[in-house]
């Protein structure tokens, strides 16, 4: 018996025209047009727009504008001539301290109303550079045989297919400047056909790129990386498999690239693949402003969940009196050791041990803190802070790159586990898209 194929239903192709009336969580426009929410992208409340359907469901359809009838005051010129086709920013359209106020009124209604709390304090919002910051990416890679060129870059929006972009100003210049130049070099390889993807990772001096290669280079095809590199003064690895795999190019020394943290007297080293924050300047004034929070001393006993290589636990173990770090990560662990023995910090313990399973056996959660600090991923931490009734600290910090769970967790740490919200605020971590970093404190 044959199955009869569902066809998708088509798409209207005349332009609709709409008043955008709230932006979403994703900072795409909000309009309804007969009854049914339209997510629009690069749409701001107040404008009215002409807008075509790229996606059309039961509940909610989504656009993209093609002609501005009104402009809102907030709304800005982008200055990458490929934004609205790549997909790695979404918000060059909004004025840069607009972006910041709308995270802000975003943070403030997840709270409200996913997590039933009201922020009493708003924190001032962390600000860096704008441009050039990004110093962490994972890059698309692709022979086009019809074009016979080799496209670097990001995906484009809403799409699986990549951009063709010549340049990236969200990423540090000394690898945003130069995907042209990659490009060609890829090009001209033997292998150009087999490499998927580049890892980015960007220290203070230093510029590490592993190339994701599904077959050996030839020694041709590696003397031309190694002269690519030398005149870019940059460091070029192979990734024939997972992050282990990355090794330099033969005969060449492997480069860990490093960051500092100045005010701490803190130096991190980290490998390609490893997860770091993508913009030095806010690391730093995060940091800072946790070290503020808790005002730490010797009489603290500070525990770091989801402590990744150590990024907030070095830092206050410089004032505490002793810092345990656990992630789930056993090689960001290992890494996260060597950092200590790096700084010649030996007040802290570092275990790998997955925090969304039962950790009621781990020697290290058997203790007690009277400081909790937490940056877990976009997933959030909610498994983990039943804990907390036996731990009972009297601080916690959260650190989150998404206000929704942000929000969920601080509504059972509130509402269930009987603390208070103190303050909270939004960190300009990813300026020109609508990634919200965020902070909460809160205490009993």
């Amino acid at each position: 018996m044959t199955r009869k194929r569902s066809r998708k239903k088509q798409l209207p192709e005349t332009p609709v025209k709409a008043t955008i009336e709230s932006l979403a969580h994703d900072g795409r426009g909000v309009a309804h047009v007969d009854g049914k929410a339209v997510f629009i992208d690069a749409a701001l409340p107040g404008e009215d727009v002409e807008f075509i359907y790229t996606e059309s469901r039961r509940d909610y359809a989504e656009g993209k504008v093609v002609k501005l009838l009104s402009r809102a005051d907030d709304r800005a010129d982008a200055q990458c001539a490929h934004y609205g086709v790549c997909g790695g920013c979404s918000f060059q359209h909004v004025e840069s301290s607009a972006q910041i106020r709308i995270k802000q009124d975003l943070l403030k209604e997840q709270f409200r109303r996913i997590g039933k709390v009201e922020i009493p304090e708003l924190w001032q919002p962390l600000e860096g550079p704008h441009w050039g910051y990004r110093r962490k990416a994972r890059m698309g890679v692709k022979y086009v045989a019809k074009k016979n060129r080799v496209l670097v870059g990001f995906r484009e929006r809403r799409h699986p297919y990549l951009a063709e972009i010549d340049s990236c100003i969200v990423m540090h210049p000394i690898v945003g400047a130069k995907l042209t130049a990659l490009s060609e070099m890829i090009g001209h390889l033997s292998i150009r056909d087999k490499i998927p993807q580049i890892e980015a990772a960007i220290g203070d001096e230093q510029c590490v790129l592993a190339i994701r290669v599904l077959e050996p280079p030839t020694a041709a095809d590696q003397e031309r990386m190694k002269n690519f590199a030398k005149d870019h003064n940059i460091t070029l690895c192979l990734q024939a498999k997972g992050p282990d795999s990355i090794v330099p190019l033969e005969g060449e020394p492997e480069v860990i690239p490093t960051y500092a943290l100045p005010d701490q007297n803190i130096e991190f080293k980290f490998r390609p693949a490893m997860f770091t924050q993508v913009n030095y300047e806010i690391n730093r004034q995060m940091i800072n402003r946790v070290l503020n929070a808790f005002n730490l001393n010797k009489n603290d006993t500070v525990l770091d969940l989801f402590c990744g290589l150590g990024n907030f636990t070095l830092p206050m173990a410089k004032f505490a009196g002793r810092v345990v770090g656990v992630e789930g990560d056993q090689p960001l662990i290992n890494h996260a050791k060597e950092n200590a023995r790096h700084n010649s910090i030996t007040n802290v313990e570092f275990y790998a041990a997955d925090l969304s399973k039962d950790i009621s056996d781990q020697t290290w959660a058997k203790q007690k803190y009277n400081k909790i600090m937490l940056d877990p991923s976009r997933a959030g931490a909610s498994e983990v802070l039943h804990y907390f009734k036996k731990w009972n600290p009297g601080q916690i910090l959260y650190v989150s790159c998404n206000p929704s769970t942000l929000a969920r967790d601080a509504g059972i740490l509130v509402n269930e586990l009987g603390y208070k919200l103190i303050k909270a605020g939004v960190m300009d971590m990813f300026p020109q898209t609508g990634h919200v970093e965020s902070i909460a404190l809160f205490e009993k």
